[in-house]
């Protein structure tokens, strides 16, 4: 698959670059993505929560009836969850809820990814650029003359640029990520796709494996 490089104003250079078929040219799996994005997603939680269930609650532990002739029912402890400040019955408990996924799979989640996106014609091959300072004005420029203002989109460096990293960390809708960040979830969560022209031989580098 063949696109055309842009400059960072958006202007056709005359060049092609050749998308390898083996990443971005495949059938996309759907539950490798799942899967990927699962774990992503898993990995954020911080698994923190908790409740206080009824042996935590400071309170007194007289039996606050008698057993038999109320008409009610029996009741042993003023800490049971069915009293107002009572202890949780099966509260949270703080927990791990990442799992584990074979490498081989995620490269597959990220193929399959990639390829929606070529399918989709939601990437961009851009020149590599540099900015002078880390200005988001000047970053802005780069988006609007790419016709991505208004969209959700992720940048792929081929190495780290702290000049422009800096400029689009203020931007909501935008990421800038190196080859090493790339992950499924960000793939899919965007509209677009720039990838730096330099990027490119990493990125097959790693998922054509």
């Amino acid at each position: 698959m063949k696109v055309a490089v842009v400059d960072s104003k958006g202007k056709e250079t005359g060049r092609k670059a050749d998308l390898s078929d083996a990443v971005f040219g495949i059938e996309p799996n759907n539950h490798a993505v799942y899967l990927d994005v699962k774990q992503y997603l898993a990995n954020q939680r911080q698994g923190t929560h908790k409740a206080k269930e009824r042996a935590e609650i400071a309170g007194s532990t007289r039996k606050i009836k008698k057993q038999k002739g109320t008409g009610t029912a029996r009741a042993g402890s003023i800490k049971s969850g069915v009293f107002k400040g009572g202890g949780r019955m099966f509260g949270p408990r703080p927990r791990n809820y990442s799992f584990k996924l074979n490498k081989g799979l995620k490269r597959l989640a990220r193929r399959s990814a990639l390829s929606m996106k070529a399918n989709d014609k939601a990437i961009t091959v851009v020149e590599d650029f540099n900015l002078d300072a880390p200005k988001t004005k000047d970053f802005i420029s780069v988006l609007k003359a790419l016709g991505l203002e208004n969209k959700k989109s992720l940048v792929v460096m081929g190495e780290s640029n702290n000049n422009v990293y800096l400029s689009s960390r203020n931007l909501k809708a935008t990421e800038v990520v190196t080859i090493s960040e790339l992950s499924t979830y960000k793939i899919m969560n965007a509209n677009n796709v720039v990838l730096f022209e330099g990027s490119l031989e990493g990125v097959e580098a790693n998922l054509a494996k």
